[in-house]
């Protein structure tokens, strides 16, 4: 048997419970009961929980939290983003990319109803900022995209006063 394959036929979570439980007195016969359980050597064994293969967490605990800016900045700087890509739309759907806006935003900066927004150099990678537009639904897709028609219908005739 290959280490890889030794590998995926001992559990990350048996080897958790076989770490914690190694400092009992009884450790060799637990690592010999071990190895026969999963049909390895016990050198496999050992070699396995050397290689610090332990389970990792399911995400950060700030998942989804920006770290870079504030969730209030990064929010604003996405919607700056996201209309200038509107903005500069050809007729063929072409338009400036997140790098393109991120460099004109660091260079010139420009002018929103808000006020000037100019970027410094460096503070934010055009990953990052791909990233967030797509979390706050500011990809160029549903950016786009037309707004679903709804007719109204009234029962009856006079139903649109008030």
């Amino acid at each position: 048997m290959s280490m890889a394959q030794a590998a995926s036929a001992v559990p990350i979570e048996a080897l958790a419970i076989l770490r914690r439980r190694l400092a009992a007195p009884e450790r060799r016969r637990l690592m010999e009961a071990t190895a026969q359980l999963y049909a390895i050597s016990r050198a496999t064994l050992y070699r396995l929980l050397r290689d610090n293969r332990r389970p990792k967490e399911a995400c950060r605990s700030d998942r989804g939290r920006p770290r870079v800016l504030a969730a209030d900045e990064i929010e604003r700087l996405c919607a700056v983003v996201a209309a200038m890509k509107v903005k500069t739309t050809n007729r063929k759907g072409r338009h400036l990319s997140t790098v393109r806006v991120l460099e004109l935003l660091e260079k010139h900066g420009v002018d929103t109803p808000d006020g000037f927004v100019k970027l410094e150099k460096d503070r934010i990678t055009a990953s990052t900022l791909n990233r967030h537009l797509s979390r706050l639904g500011y990809d160029h897709q549903r950016m786009i995209r037309e707004p679903p028609a709804v007719r109204f219908q009234a029962e009856h005739s006079n139903a649109l006063r008030s």
